[in-house]
């Protein structure tokens, strides 16, 4: 079984018997940590569910323990899949459950107003511009269909690298050609350094999309840079998407990306063993509030999928009792 396939409860059962009681808090075993900023960085492309949840509470608790600011960063540039109600069920899922953050947008108004990623449209063009006057990238026209007839592992074949495709050809993609690729250093947490490469499944990934808007890997660089990120928190099946955006920042004018700490948790996964998905339906905060369910309600429910001994009844008290080997390590089955 692949390591980002693992559920947390997996781990816990393996940890179960050895780590009682041990608090979440020891994962900063390492010594005195202190971090600037970090970010919750939802997508609104469905309705929150417990797996947001917990991933919210470990930022949560990453940055309380390390002095880091909290900042809410939607990323919203996705218009097509945009709803209005899907950033209001953000709102909605952290005040009801307490989860505090210090920076950003208070509610949908002042997301729209001042916070949405659209306003911040001229800083990606500028590091796309960047990117096609002096860094490796390319045209594709490949469709996706096209290119998942010809793989079989995700991985994008090459088919446009060598094709010259004017950079302003319409409804192409912008790649960012990879072939020079060195291994690259990430700062990971409780780890340390780790020294790895791109995943195949990365390899020229792209950086804008057909209809010319700037693509995840970039927008979240810039936002990280942007807002001054040094801490983030995320999921284990997002670590390719770490090195990936190693590799880019790379490209970039000089920058402190490769500064920035990143802690990789594990996923919580659904009785088939696959990861929870906000666009697959999968249980919703939002259907258990309006099933009556209190925010201790949904603590709790969170603690007993997790396999804790004991019901959590706020972030604080769920936090406490995750173990110090709530992570993925690296580099193994990748």
């Amino acid at each position: 079984m692949g390591i980002f396939r693992q559920s947390i409860l997996q781990i816990l059962n393996r940890l179960r018997g050895k780590f009682t009681k041990r608090k979440y808090y020891c994962i900063l075993m390492a010594g005195e940590l202190h971090f600037n900023r970090t970010r919750i960085a939802p997508t609104p492309s469905g309705f929150l569910h417990l797996g947001n949840v917990l991933s919210f509470v470990i930022t949560v608790a990453w940055a309380r323990k390390t002095g880091a600011s909290i900042l809410l960063r939607i990323d919203d540039l996705d218009r097509e899949r945009y709803q209005p109600r899907y950033v209001q069920d953000i709102f909605d899922t952290l005040y009801f459950l307490e989860l505090p953050w210090d920076e950003g947008p208070r509610d949908l108004t002042d997301f729209e107003q001042h916070y949405s990623q659209v306003h911040r449209l001229p800083l990606y063009q500028e590091a796309l511009q960047v990117l096609g006057n002096h860094g490796p990238v390319y045209t594709c026209t490949c469709s996706r269909s096209t290119i998942h007839g010809v793989t079989t592992n995700s991985a994008y074949p090459g088919t446009c690298r060598n094709k010259y495709y004017p950079l302003d050809t319409a409804q192409a993609n912008w790649r960012l050609y990879t072939g020079d690729s060195k291994p690259l250093e990430i700062r990971t947490l409780p780890q340390g350094t780790m020294t790895t490469t791109l995943p195949p499944s990365m390899e020229d990934f792209v950086v804008r999309k057909k209809d010319g808007m700037p693509a995840y890997q970039l927008t979240s660089i810039v936002d990280d840079l942007h807002f001054g990120v040094d801490l983030i928190v995320r999921g284990a099946d997002l670590w390719p998407c770490t090195i990936a955006q190693h590799y880019l920042a790379s490209q970039l004018p000089a920058n402190s990306f490769h500064q920035t700490a990143f802690f990789h948790h594990a996923l919580l996964t659904n009785a088939a063993g696959a990861k929870l998905s906000k666009s697959a339906g999968d249980t919703s905060i939002q259907s258990l509030r309006k099933g009556h369910n209190n925010s201790s309600a949904i603590y709790g429910l969170l603690s007993r999928t997790l396999g804790l001994q004991e019901q959590a009844h706020n972030w604080e008290t769920l936090a406490e009792q995750l173990p110090d080997m709530l992570h993925q390590p690296h580099g193994i089955n990748e």
